[in-house]
């Protein structure tokens, strides 16, 4: 069987591309530019690789269908729109699986936990998640009146060596990690008691081909794609200490104090976005009808990744 993958190199695709050639499948690799994936392996050097940009060329459905794929995995699709386009240039087609990868916010802010991924009065606070839950919600449609062959899968917050993770202050700068490598008090926002979702990209990556291959059981579902276990900011902010073998100076201001003490407008807003959608996220039904089992926890991928800043020379010890 022929899977393409569009957005290839990218977070999840740089282990799903590896693991889909690994299970026979023939696969093709769409990517925009000749970009490399976090993690060089054998089978990236065997894949067909594809230089395509459906946001730049008004034939990409055309020669998306010329490739005669009978799977999809749409890994970077932010538009209803292109959803649509999807469907309808396949409606009626031999396309066997079309997945469609959403987002953990589209979840919106949670009522009761663990949150529900087949909520369908789901209420995402940015245009973001809203995108993600309308695309999810047209294809949830289509399964249910045509048999369009979708299946939705929600990632919490991608992470991993190689690229930049959400940190214990819930945004991307580097300051607090090095501030608690070098042994200094740090101040968490309110109490410290927001979730945040590190998911490493091989479990998410292994979630897609669970759902390729639980075809049947995955056919109109929602998963989300989770580790077993989530992490508050202070939970994370403690293990930072305990990592850099420091001792915990840890104290707590308001959210407009926080805001200043942080000092930059965007890692502020950054941080409210995450905090703000706090929840947890249960893996059962992915357990349960894809026999998904996560190999890393949120703290095991959490260390990896501050251990490539350390190797990579972006956080000093």
């Amino acid at each position: 069987m022929k899977a393409v993958v569009i957005g290839a190199a990218g977070h999840i695709g740089t282990y799903l591309v590896p693991m889909l050639m690994d299970a026979g499948f023939k696969t093709v690799a769409i990517t925009r530019t000749m970009s490399q994936p976090y993690e060089d392996c054998p089978q990236w050097h065997r894949v067909e690789r594809v230089l395509l940009d459906r946001e730049k060329d008004p034939d990409f459905i055309g020669k998306l269908k010329a490739m005669d794929p009978d799977i999809i995995v749409d890994l970077v699709n932010f538009d209803i729109s292109r959803t649509r386009e999807i469907v309808e240039g396949f409606r009626g087609s031999r396309l066997s699986h079309y997945l469609y990868c959403s987002s953990c916010w589209s979840h919106g802010m949670a009522t009761t936990l663990p949150l529900d991924p087949d909520d369908i009065a789901k209420e995402p606070i940015d245009s973001y998640g809203k995108d993600k839950f309308a695309s999810e919600t047209y294809l949830k449609d289509e399964y249910r009146r045509s048999g369009f062959p979708s299946t939705i899968i929600m990632p919490g917050q991608i992470s991993g060596p190689g690229w930049t993770i959400i940190n214990p202050w819930g945004n991307t700068s580097l300051r607090v990690f090095q501030d608690i490598a070098d042994g200094r008090e740090i101040a968490l926002p309110n109490f410290g008691q927001e979730i945040l979702h590190h998911v490493h990209g091989f479990d998410v990556a292994q979630m897609f081909l669970r759902a390729i291959t639980h075809r049947n059981a995955s056919l109109g579902e929602s998963f989300d794609a989770q580790s077993s276990t989530h992490i508050t900011l202070y939970g994370y902010a403690r293990h930072m200490y305990e990592f850099f073998g420091k001792e915990p100076k840890i104290k707590f201001l308001p959210w407009k104090e926080w805001c200043e003490y942080e000092g930059n407008a965007e890692e502020c807003e950054h941080t409210y976005y995450h905090i703000v959608r706090s929840g947890a996220f249960s893996i059962e039904k992915a357990r349960r009808l894809l026999e998904y089992s996560p190999k890393y926890t949120c703290t095991e991928t959490i260390d990896l990744a501050v251990k490539s800043y350390i190797e990579r020379g972006l956080v000093k010890v």
